[in-house]
């Protein structure tokens, strides 16, 4: 009654979908996969007869799949929130949606709730998977309750946002890049109010349910976490805290939305025709021999805000500033794997990675949907003048993502955080992780027709590659002493993981480079872990250079000498 026809059409069709019963059952393999490889990282091959032992094989496993479907629920619910008002708005159907007689909040609960139907119907996929864990032992059925209402309040708070954001933004990659953005900024500002209130402080316990994962850890460790995070056993206040944030995020939306909608921008394009109708003369701009890159790089091809988005940035930056001004001796490990700068240093670099994704595969989907893409292929613009018009835009577009890490890393190596030949490692290794997520993206937009998909199949791309590094990081510290014996477990998920990346490169234009690339990526950026573990410094950057440049080279390749094939262009081109 309240979502209104738009939510009531998605729930009627999206189930007759063959891809609804394969996200179902697929989702289910993952975690009963991911179990397997739990239960082989902990006993191996031995015959579990102690009920301590399954108690504990429960508990690690409950922990392991509450932290990743949180992870989960909070990224794929702000992205396809985002992405749903902001493909309305890419093919101009949103003008059309405020012309009917919708009201306001039928419009935007309606959107909001058709976006994450698919998340909803995940976590209740779940549900009879994490009560096979309750008959183990060391996991009771609230602890499962309040996880799954924490998934289920987290992601409609990040739907919330998501959607605010793209009914306000205009262009798909503010939208995404905003939504990131403001997510990180949350959380660390959450962070830093509670320590500045203390943690043991009323305030500070109150400030902490706004932080999904905090009571998490309370949940997980209901006895040892609470004095820490105050949140105990229960989490009922975080869930009331986010689910009254999503509401006002929400009611903000409804409110606002036909302030923002339609966009300056609409009537600012009609005076602009109005102007050149009566006129016919105006200021001449110079285009360079390559008019992409000119377009991308002179023109507001992204927007009027962009700067936002990198002044967000600076304040996220500011923030891991803080951990690389620790002393050089700290040896303090986050997670028992990697020191505070660090993690820092990774998690910056994996903010600027998704956001120069975003702008690369938005690159090619906003000409989709705005209908010029096929003017581009009438005209004589060679696939190399394309492509690298694209890359060259991308990366000038997103340079402070690019260097502000580069100088952050490069001033802990200053103050002897590390080596110069650590330094010169991570630099070749961050620069090689940037080439391919921009070739990723471009990628993406040529092979999917869809700007959901494309973009869905782009970010979800670097997010899985992230959480299969850290799960296997978590396994693979918890194995130190016996590793062999689960080499099998590794194997196996692994190749789940090549099969799936396979199924992601090959989705419209198959090679044999590409499978090639599919089957040795996950195998190399593993050995890459064991060998980062083992304190290895040349053998990881040797390891992802050869697993991601490779990768990059059997994208770039076929998109510059087989452009038409990729795009259905039906003429060769003249260069």
């Amino acid at each position: 009654m309240l979502a209104g026809p738009i939510f009531s059409r998605e729930a009627l069709t999206s189930p007759r979908s063959f891809r609804h019963y394969l996200l179902r059952s697929g989702y289910v393999a993952v975690l009963f996969l991911l179990m397997y490889t739990t239960r082989v990282t902990t006993f191996g091959w031995q015959e579990i007869r102690n009920v301590g032992d399954a108690a504990g094989f429960g508990t690690l496993s409950f922990q392991i799949f509450s932290i990743v479907q949180l992870t989960l629920v909070l990224f794929f619910a702000l992205l396809l929130a985002a992405g749903a008002v902001a493909q309305e708005k890419d093919r101009q159907t949103l003008i059309l949606l405020l012309m009917t007689d919708l009201r306001d909040r039928e419009l935007v609960l309606g959107k909001l709730l058709a976006s994450l139907l698919l998340v909803g119907v995940l976590l209740a996929t779940s549900v009879p998977v994490f009560v096979m864990l309750q008959l183990l032992g060391g996991v009771s059925l609230d602890q499962i309750g309040w996880a799954l209402g924490l998934c289920a309040a987290t992601a409609l708070v990040a739907g919330s946002w998501g959607s605010l954001v793209a009914f306000w933004r205009e262009k798909t990659f503010q939208t995404l890049a905003i939504s990131v953005i403001g997510v990180v900024l949350f959380l660390g500002t959450v962070e830093a109010a509670v320590v500045l209130a203390g943690t043991d402080s009323a305030a500070g316990k109150f400030i902490a349910q706004l932080n999904p994962y905090r009571a998490l850890m309370g949940v997980l460790d209901p006895l040892g976490s609470e004095p820490q995070t105050g949140v105990g056993h229960s989490a009922l206040g975080s869930v009331l805290a986010l689910s009254g944030l999503a509401l006002l995020l929400n009611l903000a939306t409804i409110l606002r939305l036909r302030i923002w909608n339609p966009s300056k921008s609409v009537f600012q394009q009609v005076q602009v025709d109005k102007q050149q109708t009566e006129t016919k003369t105006g200021a001449v701009r110079e285009v360079w021999e390559n008019p992409v890159i000119w377009r991308e790089i002179r023109t507001r091809a992204y927007g009027r805000k962009v700067f936002v988005i990198k002044l967000a940035y600076v304040v996220v930056a500011a923030f891991a500033m803080f951990y690389f001004a620790r002393p050089a001796g700290d040896e303090t490990l986050v997670l028992g794997m990697v020191s505070a700068p660090g993690f820092a240093f990774v998690g910056l670099t994996l903010i600027s990675l998704m956001i120069i994704n975003s702008q690369a595969v938005t690159s090619l989907t906003s000409e989709r949907d705005g209908k010029t893409l096929e003017l581009l292929l009438v005209t004589d613009v060679t696939a190399r003048e394309f492509i690298f018009g694209k890359l060259g835009g991308i990366l000038y577009n997103t340079k402070e993502l690019i260097i502000i890490p580069l100088l952050l890393v490069g001033y802990y190596a200053f103050t002897g955080g590390i080596t110069l030949e650590q330094l010169v490692y991570l630099v070749i290794g961050f620069l090689v992780l940037l080439a391919f997520t921009t070739m990723l993206g471009l990628h993406s937009g040529l092979s999917y027709d869809s700007s959901r998909a494309a973009i869905a199949n782009s970010l979800g791309t670097i997010f899985f590659l992230s959480i299969g590094v850290f799960i296997f990081m978590i396994l693979l510290v918890e194995t130190r002493t016996s590793f062999m014996l689960q080499l099998p477990g590794f194997l196996l998920i692994i190749g789940a993981g090549s099969l799936g990346l396979w199924a992601s490169l090959t989705h419209k234009n198959p090679s044999n480079a590409l499978t090639l690339a599919a089957g040795l990526l996950p195998f190399l950026t593993f050995y890459a872990i064991t060998e980062f573990l083992l304190d290895g410094t040349l053998g990881v950057c040797l390891a992802i250079g050869a697993a991601y440049g490779f990768a990059t080279l059997a994208m770039l390749i076929p998109a510059v000498s087989e452009f038409d094939v990729a795009l259905g262009r039906t003429t060769l081109d003249k260069g």
